[in-house]
């Protein structure tokens, strides 16, 4: 039998945590090991509990989920993180996302979209609720110039890998860019994996942050292969 993913909570909201470990805890392949109120107890509880996986609030006091993502982060073999926020955080949230967070999920979320996306963040994956996706990217776009470096990274792309990235950052999936696309699914993920070679990015969202960071048009040129 596999062992279940170990998963550390971080919220300052104590009745959020329990309700949390609650909904999780009651899966098989979940097993919440430890918690935190804040940011700063994140590093102590990683080296103390070695969670697969750490579900993280954006809005804390002292320390913010940010700012602890991105200590965590430069930590390594540091497990990744899959932030937890409200609708209207779009500005934090964006902050998570750079600092290297795997993703995000919505606190009001249906509880299978949240045990969907802590098993796809412990997995290798990326949860990026499409919800907030658009206002989050839009935010980032307004806030900063296209990088010359991310750029250069850019254009090392194919047009039909660009096509497939657009759809990456509007929140698509693998199947959905298949069939948007009319392809089959096993093209996708071979277009996928080379974008990801080609930006430098680990995951999803990594390279949802170096297209905006290149300032990459949202605009379809062709649907065509």
């Amino acid at each position: 039998m596999t062992a279940p993913l170990r998963l550390l909570l971080v919220d300052d909201q104590a009745m959020v945590r329990a309700g949390l470990a609650l909904i999780l805890g009651a899966e098989s392949d979940i097993s919440v090991v430890a918690e935190c109120a804040d940011g700063t107890g994140v590093l102590p509880a990683v080296r103390a509990h070695r969670p697969d996986l750490v579900l993280m609030d954006v809005r804390m006091p002292r320390m913010d989920g940010p700012e602890a993502t991105r200590q965590l982060r430069s930590v390594p073999d540091s497990p990744p993180v899959l932030a937890l926020t409200t609708f209207d955080d779009d500005a934090v949230l964006w902050g998570a996302l750079t600092a290297g967070a795997a993703g995000f999920v919505l606190k009001d979320s249906p509880a299978e979209d949240l045990i969907a996306a802590v098993r796809a963040v412990a997995a290798g994956g990326a949860w990026l609720d499409p919800r907030v996706l658009p206002r989050v990217l839009a935010r980032a776009k307004d806030r900063a110039p296209a990088s010359p470096a991310a750029s250069r990274a850019l254009e090392q792309l194919t047009p039909r890998e660009l096509e497939v990235l657009r759809r990456i950052c509007r929140g698509a999936n693998n199947r959905e860019i298949a069939t948007q696309l009319r392809v089959g699914e096993r093209t996708v993920k071979s277009h996928v994996s080379a974008i990801f070679l080609k930006l430098g990015a680990r995951d999803r969202a990594a390279a949802i942050i170096a297209a905006y960071d290149a300032g990459l048009s949202m605009q379809p040129r062709s649907d065509r292969p």
